[in-house]
């Protein structure tokens, strides 16, 4: 080991000792109030291991919400080791005062370590709320900073209020964004300079859902994507915290224009992993029709493969004459219509409870949730004529066997005259009349089959299906469905090897190796 290996294994080493240290101190709760998640050593250096350093002149760094100030530290460390010759100023944004003391320590040894190898390093800690101090909020405004050259964080989580500070102060400087992990970004974005850098782990769900759209497009026209790497699980890289969030590794670089250069996809079960690392083309990232901007990252040639397979499907729902809307009736609206059991003047209500095996099951006799709600004027509206529809549960657990949940509504087997579908479920249907039993039948089984599980698994960042999901998947044709459906008939449920193989047989040329479980 060189001299410089030594002094930067040093510096990560007494880091990562602090960031330990206050994890096992700081309360649970607290740190999930505010989103708190420290990056390990091991982490922070694979992070600042994708960034790309220049031999010489000055490197502006900021890391907002820097906890212990382990990615500034990994960023030195490799500095030391990689361009000593570059010229280093650190700003540290931290709002929470009880780890202010580990930071300023963390940058103090910084500053030193580099020093002893002959590096240039200066550093600041900025104690305030990052995106009031990024926006120049209040008494925080500030005169006009330098840009940054690069931007490294792991920001904190959580859903933002439409009507909190936070959200109103970023969507007025750059976008409007769901969570505070997307308002970190968007404001880390506008403090690049041009050809400047970020370096970032975050949940992936910013990838694709209705929810970051603007956010993806904002991020898309501003920055060139460079890389992109996943983890099986975040609880894997987060080992002493509780977080049960997919996440991603991404860098990018501040644009002028969009742009459509090829993009470095890796993967690993972890950070101990040797990374599976391929090229691809960008518009298999985005797809350039996409009006959602979904980011699609596919891990390796099996992803490729089921990529190119869902890709190669022939129907959108529009040709299809299909349409995919979310549940009408939201329960805590309409709690003096609902009725806990049927009752004359009264129509089924439908919630994921009463989906088993591909169909539905009502009533459901003691169930938490109500089987029904009374046909009024002020609820009729709620409801639609009764028919076969496909209904698909909104939410999974992680620990669910499938992502998605498919069952049909049979009229056949529940006679009524309207029916409701509550808000945590979705429901095909055609213009809000039921579908063809056999085209119902064929979509059920499609939905519940291990090819498109495989798919949502890995292209989603996400348990919750919505409906703005479902449309931008692609479908087997109307005379495919209409055989699947016809090929399952009016019979019990098949299993799941069933499935896939009238997948396989009538959704020809499906790669056989996909269809099957795994």
């Amino acid at each position: 080991m060189t001299t410089a290996e030594l002094t930067s294994f040093q510096l990560m080493e007494r880091t990562e000792v602090r960031r330990q240290s206050l994890s096992s101190q700081l309360e649970v709760k607290r740190r999930a109030r505010l989103g708190q998640f420290f990056t390990p050593a091991p982490v922070a250096e694979f992070i600042a291991s994708l960034v790309t350093l220049p031999q010489a002149g000055l490197l502006r760094v900021l890391e907002p919400g820097a906890g212990v100030g382990s990615l500034a530290a990994a960023i030195v460390a490799r500095v030391i080791r990689e361009s000593p010759g570059v010229q280093l100023e650190l700003t540290a944004c931290e709002i929470d005062e009880t780890l202010r003391e580990a930071l300023e320590a963390t940058l103090e040894d910084c500053v030193a370590t580099a020093a002893v190898a002959g590096v240039k390093v200066t550093a600041q800690v900025i104690g305030a709320n990052y995106v009031e101090w990024a926006t120049g909020a209040g008494d925080l405004l500030t005169p006009m900073r330098e840009p940054f050259d690069l931007i490294v964080m792991n920001p904190p989580y959580g859903k933002i209020n439409r009507t909190s500070l936070e959200r109103r102060l970023t969507e007025t400087a750059t976008v409007e964004v769901p969570n505070i992990y997307a308002a970190f970004l968007a404001l880390g974005i506008s403090q690049l300079a041009l050809g400047g850098q970020i370096a970032a782990i975050t949940p992936r769900s910013f990838t694709n859902g209705p929810y970051f759209r603007s956010f993806r497009r904002f991020f898309l026209e501003t920055m060139r994507l460079d890389l992109l790497h996943v983890f099986e699980s975040r609880s894997t890289v987060f080992a002493d915290t509780n977080v049960l969030q997919e996440n991603v590794i991404f860098t990018a670089t501040r644009s002028q224009m969009p742009d459509r250069t090829p993009v470095t996809i890796s993967a690993s079960a972890d950070y101990k992993d040797t990374p599976e690392t391929h090229v691809v083309p960008y518009d298999q990232v985005v797809h350039p029709k996409d009006s959602e901007y979904f980011l699609h990252i596919s891990a390796g040639d099996e992803d490729t493969a089921l990529a190119a397979a869902l890709a190669a499907l022939p129907s959108t729902l529009s040709d299809l004459q299909i349409q995919v809307s979310t549940g009408r009736v939201v329960d805590f609206r309409a709690t003096e219509h609902l009725r806990a059991d049927p009752e004359p003047g009264a129509a089924p209500l439908i919630y994921p409870l009463h989906m088993h095996e591909g169909q539905i099951r009502w009533p459901v006799p003691g169930a938490k949730k109500c089987n029904a709600i009374m046909v009024t004027p002020a609820t009729v509206k709620q409801t639609v004529p009764s028919g076969h529809y496909v209904v698909v549960k909104r939410l999974s657990s992680k620990e669910e066997r499938r992502r998605v949940v498919a069952a049909v509504f049979d009229p056949d087997e529940i006679a009524c005259e309207v029916v409701g579908f509550e808000n945590h479920v979705n429901y095909f249907h055609h213009n809000h009349q039921g579908l063809a039993p056999e085209v119902a039948r064929g979509l059920c089984l499609w939905l519940n089959s291990t090819l498109l599980d495989r798919f949502i698994r890995r292209f989603s960042g996400h348990t919750q299906i919505n409906a703005t999901d479902l449309r931008n998947l692609r479908y087997p044709s109307t005379q495919q469905l209409s055989a699947l459906g016809t090929a399952w008939g009016a019979g019990s449920w098949p299993d799941q090897k069933k499935i896939d193989s009238l997948v396989g047989q009538h959704l020809e040329p499906m790669p056989a190796n996909l269809s099957g479980d795994e």
